[in-house]
């Protein structure tokens, strides 16, 4: 027998000068942000105005019409679009008799699902505290309510209600200790982080909304440019697959290599404290030498996707770093693809299209600096022809009588580091 999904409605605020077409978007996805909490819309209530109403969020003559509804549907829990305060929950949760949660409470629960690492495990933790902790009284009162209609909705609770046991002072010294052992693992992070730079590997950022195909895309990347590579991330087809940071080296043909981050996916109204709570994940963004933008051309709303994604970025530092936009799940629409338009790459990771397309817009991005040249290396510099073998691209070697003659290509910082123990040379 299949297990019975908790079921719920919705309940939105439309201000009235934001577009209808934002606001319906935004409870769209609030449906799908329940639906991956294994929780069930069975129907939305949405009201405009002014203002949010700052003691019930909606004005008392919806709260009637929101009880008549959930009272008709015999459901328990309520869901709003916005993040309520503490008020506003014992307010409602009085007027309604019922369970309230909000959008910020739902993210939480799915990070909590997905986290797999220790580092994401302590922040979501974190962030999850930190959201409970002016909400103790509100949220104890939700506790009393759960595991009606089979239990399913926000089935991973039982840490979180834990925590609401222990009073204001151990949740503080608890969040105190979680962020401390965070510090030792970001301290890790960034010592690897340095240790890159110092190796001069670029770095490729993948960045974009949940769910547009960026771990495929780093799989597609990842064997395209190695056949037989067991490196491959997690991949599946839900909101916030992957939370960890994943790190992959791409070696390309010609001796140039990158490294290639995955990221955590975005979503509009990304919770404040989560973004506070990954900060050091999200450093990996704004430290990247270029960003790749995955969309899912295929969804109709994908422009908003591509503005959620960049404000996000706005948000956490990353102006100023190149961008490629790569216009994924073109095999779902009437686009031509593979194409590229500029620094838009239209592709199908599931078709392996565009893949060779985005690789040299990557690399005329990353190694412009790179020139071609003539050089005469003596024989007792036989670890300089070693270096440039390795990190460079080599056309020909050919044995003179004062030394080896390379003609290859390689970047200007490496031709500016050994040209003084060149015989000769000449820039192509």
């Amino acid at each position: 027998m299949s297990e019975q999904l908790e079921q719920a409605i919705i309940v939105g605020l439309h201000i009235n000068d934001r577009p209808q077409a934002d606001f319906d978007y935004s409870m769209d996805e609030l449906a799908s942000l329940a639906e991956a909490c294994h929780i069930s819309v069975v129907d939305r209530l949405s009201q405009k105005a002014q203002r949010i109403n700052p003691s019930h969020y909606i004005g008392t003559g919806k709260i009637d019409e929101l009880r008549a509804m959930a009272e008709a549907h015999q459901v328990e829990t309520i869901i709003f679009n916005d993040e309520l305060s503490p008020s506003q929950i014992r307010n409602l949760e009085a007027e309604l008799d019922r369970k309230v949660i909000d959008r910020t409470i739902l993210i939480l629960d799915i990070f909590s699902e997905r986290a797999q690492t220790r580092e994401a495990q302590l922040q979501v933790e974190v962030a999850r505290l930190q959201y409970m902790l002016p909400r103790l009284v509100g949220l104890r009162a939700s506790l009393s309510r759960q595991g009606g209609a089979g239990g399913a909705g926000l089935r991973n609770r039982g840490a979180g209600e834990t925590k609401l046991e222990l009073d204001r002072r151990r949740i503080e010294e608890r969040i105190s200790m979680l962020q401390h052992e965070l510090e030792r693992l970001v301290a890790t992070r960034q010592t690897q982080r340095l240790k890159r730079k110092k190796n001069e590997v670029p770095v490729v950022c993948l960045v974009g909304y949940t769910n547009t195909g960026k771990s495929s895309l780093m799989n597609a990347l990842l064997r395209y440019t190695d056949p037989d590579t067991t490196k491959e991330v997690f991949v599946k087809n839900m909101l916030f697959a992957t939370l960890e940071t994943s790190v992959r080296n791409i070696e390309l043909p010609d001796n140039k290599s990158f490294l290639l981050t995955d990221t955590v996916g975005f979503v509009s109204q990304l919770p404040h404290h989560l973004i506070k709570a990954f900060r050091s994940t999200l450093e990996e963004v704004t430290e990247a030498d270029l960003l790749v933008h995955v969309v899912d051309y295929s969804n109709e709303d994908y422009d908003k996707l591509i503005e959620v994604t960049n404000q996000t970025l706005e948000d956490i530092g990353t102006t100023g770093i190149d961008m490629i936009y790569a216009y994924n799940k073109c095999d779902l629409t009437d686009t031509p693809y593979p194409a590229v338009n500029g620094n838009s790459i239209y592709m199908s990771v599931r078709d392996g299209a565009g893949l060779e397309e985005l690789i040299q817009s990557i690399r005329a991005q990353l190694f412009s600096n790179y020139v071609k040249c003539s050089v005469l290396i003596p024989y007792d510099q036989g670890g300089i022809v070693s270096y440039f073998n390795e990190h460079g691209q080599i056309f020909s070697t050919e044995y003179e009588e004062n030394g080896t003659r390379l003609e290859m290509e390689c970047s200007q910082i490496d031709f500016d580091r050994y040209k003084e123990h060149f015989i000769d040379h000449a820039l192509s």
